[in-house]
């Protein structure tokens, strides 16, 4: 008998994908939504051929209910639901208590269950902020939240510390691990993708008509669930304790740019080539919640490897270009650009 593997979030974007690697393998898959009679529906849709190995149950990181049903049976636990809006919200607890408290009570109802391993999705959010002194980090290094970070940055952090504490006091035998992405791009399957995957939507589709200074870290949504399995089927002695960082480069959106206009030239007739002033960022800031996230990143180099999860968990990344034309490609063809 296959191994059953409760992934929470499973409408999510790197949920889907996790749960898709862990059909294709065999597994049993139990899966938390936070609304089972909308959700159900599109989730068997996708895997019409599930049958009984795919369970779904509504259970919401805010309440018990639900949850020790879905655990029930689980060798391991995949907690991937966390929020993560567009826009900054104007009270930070909106982020940080869902996230603290959804990742606590997910690792108490798994030890509960007498799960064995638990996989926490955590972010490169909780690595590579609050050192401005720094451009390069690896799966050693911590935010500081002390230096004053956005809200979703603190959230991931405070949430896989709070996660790391618990297990340290209560369960110490539990194999726990995170798993750390960068920003999350790849082959969509719906409208409900990741707020990584605006980015390029935004720049194909016009919406972004000037090129912002800033950069960020690409990594595959495909890589990001690879990694979510071979963290639950390593040996416990490779992935105890460990964090998994999945990043493939660093790129400044104008390289984004330029690799869309290369590898999708049919698709690119929108993106823009100028480059945005960074006193236009700074005003628009006063205005709209997406450039004040922008105006924080101007010119800032966050470069998160990922060579250790590589090297620990046997896995070679696919290329950020590769992973950028998968996208522009799985929007168009879904109907979810027009260009």
């Amino acid at each position: 008998m296959t191994a059953t593997i409760l992934v929470t979030g499973g409408t999510g974007y790197i949920g889907g994908e996790v749960i898709d690697r862990l059909l294709a393998r065999d597994y049993t898959v139990h899966t938390t939504v936070r609304n089972k009679a909308k959700s159900e529906p599109k989730l068997r849709s996708r895997w019409a051929g599930a049958g009984e190995r795919l369970k779904v149950f509504q259970a919401d990181l805010l309440s018990d209910e639900g949850w020790a049903e879905a655990n029930a049976g689980c060798s391991a636990v995949a907690h991937v639901a966390s929020p993560f809006p567009l826009r900054v919200p104007k009270n930070k607890d909106e982020l940080i208590i869902p996230a603290r408290e959804g990742t606590l009570r997910a690792l108490e109802f798994a030890t509960a269950a007498g799960a064995e391993r638990f996989v926490q999705t955590s972010s490169a959010a909780a690595i590579a902020y609050g050192q401005p002194d720094k451009d390069h980090f690896t799966h050693l290094d911590w935010t500081d939240l002390t230096a004053g970070v956005p809200p979703y940055i603190e959230s991931k952090t405070v949430a896989e510390r709070a996660a790391r504490d618990w297990v340290a006091i209560h369960a110490p035998d539990l194999i726990f691990c995170s798993i750390n992405p960068v920003a999350v791009f790849g082959p969509v399957h719906d409208d409900d993708m990741s707020t990584s995957v605006e980015i390029v939507k935004k720049l194909i589709d016009g919406s972004i008509p000037l090129i912002p200074n800033m950069g960020i870290c690409v990594t595959d949504v495909r890589d990001v669930a690879e990694a979510h399995v071979r963290a639950i089927e390593a040996p416990a002695e490779k992935v105890r304790g460990e964090r998994f960082p999945t990043s493939e480069k660093f790129l400044w959106i104008s390289e984004m740019a330029d690799i869309i206009r290369q590898r999708v030239p049919e698709h690119a007739g929108k993106v823009p080539h100028r480059a945005m002033p960074n006193w236009l960022v700074r005003v628009l800031a006063l205005f709209l919640d997406e450039m004040k996230q922008i105006k924080s990143e101007l010119g800032n180099v966050r470069d998160v490897s990922g060579k250790h999860t590589e090297d620990v968990l046997g896995m070679r990344f696919i290329p950020a270009e590769e992973t950028l034309e998968a996208t522009i490609r799985s929007l168009v063809a879904k109907g979810i650009v027009k260009v």
